[in-house]
């Protein structure tokens, strides 16, 4: 019997833990679950801004996972901000950022399968060269209310994919309902990227490297939404995670 492939993935992290109330990392259940459930083994990593011990989860893991959370620092992707636009941002961990930046690079550096989600997807695009929305209301006026948090579980606006996506392969569609609960979206896209979803006010939804760039990953798929919040009530979301853990355990497979 084939072991599970071991997944890494990035916690969020609290000024305030729940014991003693210091410096602690934390994560939704949902994404355990949504592991667990594709047949994957999850494993929650340290945020520690040391290359030699990034190399060696990147090592150990068959695949990487970026979850949701705060926002990034500003200054990684722009010089300044209007006060009006500092106002919106919720409170930044310059330790998670900087963590974060170093595991996308030793991903790519030693090809692993990724998967990133929300914040997940921004940090990336921030890790190679990319910019971002710091606050959609203001920066990009779109139609649709993309912050609902209210509607975390919920079915909040859809998704029209490019139709030779992975991402729509692995759905079967071209478009398909998401929820929505981010005020930050990527504004200029990194160049090994490219677009492979918008919701229908034409913000970033989706994305995939490049068809001259997918050689730097065996898998990489980013995404906007929280499918992992999703699957319970709507099944179809786990086709994602299946996808990426069935990815990870071959490529386990083939570096044994």
């Amino acid at each position: 019997m084939n072991p599970a492939p071991l997944i890494a993935l990035a916690p969020s992290t609290e000024t305030r833990g729940a014991e003693f109330f210091d410096y602690s990392v934390s994560l939704s259940d949902a994404y355990l679950q949504a592991i667990l459930g594709a047949g994957g083994m999850p494993w929650i990593i340290p945020c520690v801004d040391q290359p030699e011990l990034v190399e060696e989860y990147v090592r150990r893991a068959d695949g990487v996972f970026l979850t949701g959370g705060d926002d990034i620092t500003p200054t990684l992707y722009r010089d300044s901000l209007s006060p009006k636009i500092q106002k919106t941002l919720s409170p930044t961990d310059v330790r998670r950022d900087l963590f974060e930046l170093l595991l996308v690079n030793e991903t790519f550096k030693q090809r692993k399968p990724l998967l990133a989600i929300c914040r997940g997807l921004q940090i990336v695009n921030v890790a190679l060269g990319g910019t971002l929305f710091s606050d959609l209301e203001n920066e990009a006026s779109p139609s649709i209310e993309h912050r609902r948090m209210d509607r975390k579980d919920s079915y909040v606006h859809n998704v029209l994919f490019e139709k030779d996506a992975l991402i729509a392969q692995i759905f079967g569609k071209l478009e398909i309902d998401v929820n929505s609960s981010h005020h930050q979206a990527i504004a200029e896209l990194a160049k090994p990227l490219q677009i492979t979803g918008r919701s229908p006010d034409g913000i970033v939804e989706s994305i995939e490297l490049r068809t001259e760039d997918r050689a730097l990953l065996p898998y990489f798929i980013g995404v906007q939404f929280h499918p992992e919040r999703l699957v319970a009530k709507y099944p179809i979301f786990q086709e994602l995670f299946q996808s990426f853990t069935a990815a990870s355990a071959l490529h386990r497979k083939q570096s044994l």
